[in-house]
């Protein structure tokens, strides 16, 4: 019940803001060939699930999936995306983080789209951790960084700065290049595509 509550706020919020679309990766509005890795910022994920159904045309609706953590937060936000019809794999860096990952490479192979929040659960703010490259890598699907600004929001006093959209904002919404990992990169380009990706999702955030 919880989650179909948030959905409706989400909506209702979502649907009033103002946006403005700065699409560099060129996958607003298209139907992508294969699928996706959407990384964006913790703080940011109060929009994602609106955003990725107004602006983005899945090859099928019901094969998103987002990467959730096993905590008592966590779980309230997979009963917001699974009403948003998101599929929701729990685990993170330090809770079943291998398990997560070999899930998630196997729905990658069915042809699901992937959302990840690489500097979550706990943080750093703004510092990507290295599962969504590792993803990228093992699968060969490309990362899509993802990020907005808002105008007017309410920021929580929370480890992330979590960010709450008000009604009517204006809302830029960023998306950067596409970002790949070569399957055979060894831990020094693992390593360059991190801090490739970091810095595009400060600048899309900045």
């Amino acid at each position: 019940m919880k989650g179909w509550l948030f959905r409706g706020l989400v909506t209702l919020i979502g649907s009033t803001l103002r946006y403005r679309v700065e699409d560099a990766g060129g996958v607003f509005g298209r139907t992508p060939p294969r699928p996706l890795i959407f990384a964006f910022w913790h703080n940011r994920i109060f929009l994602v699930p609106h955003l990725y159904r107004r602006f983005w045309r899945p090859r099928d609706h019901d094969r998103g999936a987002v990467l959730v953590s096993r905590s008592k937060d966590g779980q309230l936000l997979a009963e917001v995306l699974s009403a948003f019809r998101l599929r929701c794999v729990r685990g993170s860096s330090s809770r079943g983080g291998a398990e997560a990952l070999r899930e998630l490479t196997r729905l990658v192979e069915e042809g699901y789209d992937i959302g990840i929040t690489p500097d979550g659960p706990r943080g750093p703010r703004y510092v990507l951790q290295p599962g969504v490259v590792n993803l990228a890598r093992l699968t060969g699907a490309p990362i899509v960084p993802v990020s907005y600004r808002l105008d007017w929001k309410h920021t929580l006093k929370s480890w992330d700065r979590f960010m709450i959209p008000l009604p009517f904002s204006r809302c830029t919404v960023r998306c950067g290049p596409p970002v790949t990992v070569p399957r055979e990169a060894d831990e020094q380009l693992s390593e360059n595509k991190r801090l490739e990706l970091e810095r595009i999702l400060q600048t899309l955030s900045a």
